[in-house]
C-alpha cells in the first residue's frame, strides 16, 4: 500500500492545499510555522478518529475551533487521502474522504466514504458510505472485479455521529480497502527521537518489538535484534554502521551487574568499546536510525522531522541513501528538513515545498517547476537551489 496524494480543506493553514504524486521517499521544506508538523499530523488525526473518535482528537488539537481553518467560510474540514493496492488481482486507486463538521454544537462525520472503480473505465464506486452515524456498507468486495456480480449494501448504524465507520470495518479482513487503510493508520510511526533519551543506564525491561516513538528503548529493541536475528538483521545494521559511520568496528549489547541495559561500540583503534552514554549523538542518531529502518516488521510509513539534527553534514547523504533504501524495499518515508546537505541527496521527484500566502498554505512540486526540473537535469543540486533561492516563496523573508 502507497499513499498517492493528500488534499486537505480547511485544515489548520492548509485551507485548500494537495499533494500529489506522493513518491515512495517524500522530502518537504518549508519555513517556520508553514506547516511542515501540521501535514505529518493529518495521518496522527485520523489514527486518534479511529482509536477514540472525531469530538477526542478534535479536542487534543485545542477543538473543532482551533482545527478549522480561520476565516473560512464553508464550516467544515475535509480530509482527502488516495493510496494504490492490490484488490482483487488488481492495483487500485482507492480514495477515502473525511469530512467533519458542526451539528447542534458537537462534532459529527458530515461524510465519510471510500471508493475506487470497478474496471479501468467508469467513475469510481462507493463501497462504503457513511454520514452522521449512518450508512452503508459493500458486503460482498470479494466479487467487486465481477462485473455480471451485483454487489450487496448492507445499511448500518453506528452508536454515534462522531465515530468512524471504518473503525469497526477495518477490523475485518474481507473489507479489504478499509482494512488496509486501517492498518497503515495504526502502525505508521512519527519519530521524535531524543538522543538523552536513548542513551544506556536504564532498566532492562520494557517494550522491545519496535523502536518507540523518542527512542527511549533503543538498547531494548538493539538487545532484541541482536538475540533474535544476530546473523541477519543486527549484522547488517552493524556493517552499514561500519560503512557510513568511521570508526566503527562492531555494537554489543551489554547487560551491566546492576541491570541497566548498554551498547557498548567497539572503535577499530581501542582495545575496550565505548559506552552508549560516552558515544556521540551522531553515532547515536545513526545507530536508532539503521535499527527503526531494519525493523523485522516494518512501518508502513515513517515520518521522520529534521533528521540532520546532531548529524555531520556528510552523515546526510549516508542517512538519505537508507531512507531510500527503505522505500525501495516497500515502505513510504516523509521527511521535513531545513537542511541543504540533505536536500543535495535528493531527487527532482522527490522534493515538495510549503509556501505561506496570505495566512493560508499550499504546496509546490520541485519536478513542476520547469526552472528547477531544468537546473537538475544539467547536474545541479536540490540543496544548492534551495539555497540560492529557485525555491519560490519558501523563504519567509
Amino acid at each position: 500500500m502507497k499513499l498517492e496524494s493528500i488534499r486537505l480543506k480547511n485544515y489548520k493553514a492548509f485551507k485548500d492545499a494537495s499533494i500529489e504524486n506522493i513518491p515512495a521517499f517524500c522530502v518537504v521544506v518549508g519555513a517556520n510555522g508553514s506547516g511542515k508538523s501540521t501535514l505529518f499530523d493529518v495521518l496522527g488525526f485520523l489514527r486518534d478518529c479511529l482509536t477514540y473518535n472525531v469530538t477526542r482528537a478534535l479536542q487534543s488539537r485545542g477543538g473543532f475551533n482551533e482545527v478549522i481553518s480561520r476565516g473560512c467560510k464553508d464550516e467544515r474540514i475535509t480530509i482527502e487521502i488516495q493510496y494504490r493496492m492490490p484488490i482483487t488481482g488488481k492495483e487500485r486507486l482507492v480514495t477515502y474522504v473525511l469530512q467533519i463538521a458542526i451539528h447542534e454544537g458537537r462534532p459529527v462525520v458530515e461524510e465519510e466514504l471510500l471508493r475506487y472503480k470497478r474496471g479501468a473505465y467508469g467513475s469510481p464506486y462507493h463501497f462504503l458510505r457513511f454520514s452522521r452515524g449512518k450508512g452503508y456498507a459493500i458486503t460482498n468486495e470479494e466479487d467487486f472485479d465481477k462485473q455480471d456480480e451485483e454487489l450487496t449494501r448492507e445499511e448500518q448504524a453506528l452508536e454515534g455521529m462522531d465515530i468512524l465507520a471504518i473503525k469497526g470495518l477495518g477490523q475485518f479482513t474481507r473489507f479489504k480497502a478499509a482494512n488496509a487503510f486501517r492498518q497503515l493508520l495504526e502502525n505508521w510511526h512519527v519519530s521524535d527521537f531524543h538522543i538523552e533519551m536513548a542513551r544506556g543506564g536504564k532498566d532492562a525491561a520494557g517494550y522491545a518489538d519496535h523502536l518507540s516513538v523518542t527512542g527511549d528503548n533503543l538498547q531494548l529493541v538493539a538487545n532484541h535484534l541482536y538475540q533474535n536475528h544476530r546473523d541477519t538483521i543486527f549484522a547488517r545494521i552493524v556493517d552499514t554502521m561500519k560503512r557510513r559511520v568511521p570508526g566503527i568496528s562492531s555494537i554489543n549489547p551489554i547487560e551491566s551487574p546492576d541491570g541497566p541495559l548498554l551498547l557498548g561500540f567497539q572503535d577499530g583503534s581501542f582495545k575496550d568499546p565505548f559506552i552508549d552514554r560516552y558515544v556521540s549523538d551522531g553515532t547515536m542518531k545513526m545507530f536508532a536510525y539503521l535499527v527503526l529502518l531494519h525493523d523485522p516488521n516494518p512501518h508502513p510509513l515513517l515520518c521522520i522531522e529534521e533528521p540532520e539534527n546532531q548529524l555531520y553534514p556528510s552523515l546526510l547523504v549516508e542517512l538519505a541513501e537508507e531512507f531510500r533504501d527503505y522505500a525501495n524495499r516497500g515502505g513510504q518515508v516523509f521527511v521535513s528538513t531545513h537542511s541543504p546537505d540533505f536536500l543535495n541527496a535528493c531527487g527532482v521527484d522527490e522534493v515538495f515545498w510549503l509556501v505561506k500566502e496570505k495566512g493560508y498554505t499550499g504546496v509546490k512540486r520541485a519536478a513542476d517547476d520547469a526552472q528547477v526540473a531544468a537546473y537538475m537535469r544539467e547536474g545541479d543540486q536540490m540543496g544548492y537551489l534551495w539555497t540560492q533561492g529557485f525555491f519560490g516563496g519558501v523563504d519567509p523573508q
